[in-house]
């Protein structure tokens, strides 16, 4: 979870600016440890959190280690190389026995970034690497957080496209009107399953039908956007979904959440990432397995009606 870019800094944890004297700081961390202990009702995630980021800045010779990376001496435990955009790569062919792969994985949210970025920087600004490790680190945490979308996705996509022949993928969709983009689509022998890849750089907990964390926003309702737009590309397409998943970093989640399933509603379930591939190879518990015939007609559904977005 530390190597998000979304992961908040240590200033964001202590809830003070960058430029905050030492005084601010060893204030702010004394007042956050009271608030958070667990001893006194707090939270022990915060509280460790908190404990975290006084570690890095705490002290003048630790703050002055953190902010030369942080404004642009290499940080050996993150390469750029891992910011950097994927190449570009075409279709599977029979021999390789992969995925059937269609659309851009995480391409809207790499431009959204690019968008956000530039305009942070400001105008007339001429930025030569848009994911050196140094900018990254320095923009507010809603430009890291369509980064950390974007590296979401892909690496999402790149578990899909090793599943092998039997199964379809589709990235990117544009799911019509006002709702949201779907992150994936996967076709298999399993099922027909939805996906949204997300990291937030930090833990989430479901909680009332809706995943909250420290760092999402108060109004952030992604349980319900996701079924927004599954709703929109069902009523679009004539075609059901098995289960919507949510796929979150390793680390983000104590354990997988479940939210069954009501009526027509497909079960929404959130996983970490290294479960992904099970589920979507072996199913869920008591659900029924598509016959071939069954895939086959779906997968022309799908091919002849999905469109994607702008990339």
């Amino acid at each position: 979870m530390h190597d998000s870019p979304a992961a908040s800094t240590p200033y964001e944890v202590l809830g003070v600016s960058p430029s905050a004297s030492n005084e601010e700081l060893r204030r702010a961390y004394r007042l956050l440890l009271r608030q958070t202990h667990p001893d006194v009702g707090g939270n022990a995630t915060k509280f460790h959190a908190v404990q975290i980021a006084w570690e890095r800045v705490g002290s003048p010779e630790n703050r002055a280690v953190y902010d030369r990376r942080r404004f642009g001496e290499p940080d050996l435990a993150q390469s750029a190389d891992a910011y950097t955009a994927p190449a570009a790569r075409g279709p599977a062919t029979k021999s390789s026995l992969k995925t059937r792969m269609h659309g851009h994985p995480g391409g809207q949210a790499r431009l959204r970034y690019l968008d956000l970025v530039r305009e942070w920087a400001g105008r007339g600004t001429v930025i030569d690497d848009p994911y050196a490790p140094a900018l990254i680190r320095s923009a507010p945490r809603p430009v890291r957080h369509c980064l950390a979308k974007a590296l979401a996705e892909e690496a999402t996509a790149q578990l899909v496209a090793n599943l092998g022949i039997g199964f379809t993928a589709w990235h990117d969709i544009d799911t019509g009107g006002q709702t949201d983009k779907l992150d994936h689509i996967i076709l298999g022998p399993a099922g027909l399953f939805g996906i949204l890849s997300e990291d937030w750089g930090g833990q989430v907990q479901l909680r009332r039908g809706e995943l909250v964390g420290d760092d999402l926003e108060a109004d952030d309702r992604p349980i319900h956007q996701f079924e927004d737009a599954a709703r929109s590309l069902t009523r679009a397409l004539k075609v059901r979904f098995t289960a919507l998943i949510v796929v979150l970093p390793d680390g983000a989640l104590d354990e997988a959440v479940s939210l069954p399933k009501r009526g027509r509603r497909p079960m929404i379930i959130g996983i970490p990432r290294s479960r992904l591939v099970g589920v979507l190879r072996g199913g869920l518990a008591g659900m029924e397995r598509g016959s071939f015939e069954k895939v086959f007609e779906l997968r022309n559904t799908l091919q002849n009606g999905i469109r994607f977005v702008s990339a």
